[in-house]
């Protein structure tokens, strides 16, 4: 991914409104960010833990969206896999994220949900820069670019069915 700005980021969000985009709580590292090993720009609220916000390149600009994180299960042991790339955490590494629908479908109270890593770091999962522990990465005969391909391909019809 390009390195973005904050003020692109805001313009981004797709599911909210420009007031709402305005307030939202965008990270202050941004130039920090290791970009070269992000196929999105993921992250959570620190003031609201049930808030995250994830926004990707699609065509030739910026798609963002706004997602709630289900609470987690107490006592929750058994292992979830991330729908976008296929890591596996066990307790609360992965939650059901849903981001209301844009437009019309949105202001009536649609959404989208899918299960992906609680902390957004799918890409840097992926390719091995970050750990999960033993079982967190299955092996796979995939080229790293062929899994990159993969989860940019279900991350672009999770958006899709976002602004739909």
């Amino acid at each position: 991914m390009r390195p973005v700005t904050e003020r692109e980021v805001r313009a981004s969000f797709v599911n909210c409104t420009k007031g709402e985009a305005k307030r939202l709580a965008v990270p202050r590292n941004l130039s920090t960010w290791p970009w070269e090993d992000l196929d999105f720009l993921g992250w959570q609220d620190p003031a609201a833990p049930e808030r995250a916000y994830l926004v990707a390149e699609v065509g030739d600009g910026l798609v963002g969206v706004a997602l709630r994180r289900a609470a987690p299960h107490a006592g929750h042991v058994r292992r979830s896999m991330c729908s976008l790339c296929l890591t596996t955490h066990s307790r609360d590494g992965v939650s059901l994220m849903t981001a209301a629908r844009s437009g019309r479908n949105g202001q009536q109270g649609n959404s989208v949900g899918a299960y992906f890593c609680s902390d957004l770091a799918c890409s840097l999962y992926l390719r091995g820069k970050k750990q999960v522990g033993p079982g967190g990465r299955p092996h796979e005969t995939l080229s790293l670019e062929e899994k990159i391909q993969r989860t940019a391909e279900y991350l672009a019809g999770f958006l899709g069915k976002v602004v739909a």
